[in-house]
């Protein structure tokens, strides 16, 4: 089964690379560290120079993968929003009852990410830290609608979808279980953030997770609209 899951590829925009990077050593070398690179110094201070002293390779190779490192961020979002619906699938799908998959969905998609061995060049505990910290940067640009036209946020809005449709399932008359799920969503990542940044204004702590809250918060929601 190991075997298996380490076979399977996750989806990632063709556009959002010039060069597969899972293709060669050196492009699963740029994406390792990349990771690496842009948790420890921010994506404002990060730039190709930097990766490829890092790696011992020259800037020029790395732009033969990507165009830019707004491309690489989408590139490195967009696998982790794969990785996530990826597990949302294989963790929900077996469960029938509507109550007890809602709240694995909520869990799969909120809680504090734990490194999968199926993947070896990437660190998931460094890049969920990325997507705390710079996922927006991904689409807070004027650029947004041109590349969502494109495909580049598909893995995300998959797991948005997938997420408000175990809340149709839960519960088929609120009408707003897209926006509902994509609240879940976006709120882990703030939520996540405030505890590591601004825990004075947020209820999460080391006790009371992300998970928790946004579990309560649904179920509360959805309960109280049947």
């Amino acid at each position: 089964m190991k075997n298996l899951l380490s076979n399977i590829k996750i989806f990632t925009p063709e556009g959002t690379y010039i060069k597969d990077p899972e293709s060669s050593n050196l492009g699963k070398r740029i994406i390792e560290n990349s990771i690496i690179l842009i948790e420890e110094i921010g994506f404002e201070n990060f730039n190709f120079k930097k990766l490829g002293q890092k790696i011992g390779s020259n800037e020029s190779s790395i732009y033969r993968y990507f165009e830019s490192k707004h491309k690489l961020l989408i590139y490195l979002t967009s696998w982790y929003w794969g990785w996530i619906e990826y597990q949302l699938v294989m963790e929900t799908y077996s469960i029938n009852d509507s109550k007890e998959k809602l709240i694995k969905g909520i869990e799969v998609v909120t809680r504090t990410t734990k490194q999968d061995n199926n993947y070896g060049h990437i660190n998931e505990v460094l890049l969920n830290k990325i997507v705390i910290n710079e996922n927006s940067k991904s689409y807070l640009t004027k650029d947004v609608d041109s590349e969502n036209k494109v495909g580049y946020f598909m893995a995300y809005k998959r797991v948005v979808k997938r997420l408000a449709e175990i809340i149709f399932s839960f519960n088929n008359t609120y009408q707003y279980a897209l926006s509902l799920a994509g609240t879940i969503t976006e709120s882990a990542l703030h939520q996540h953030y405030m505890k590591l940044h601004f825990p004075s204004i947020t209820s999460c702590s080391e006790t009371i997770t992300p998970t928790d809250f946004l579990t309560n918060l649904t179920l509360n929601t959805l309960v109280n609209d049947k």
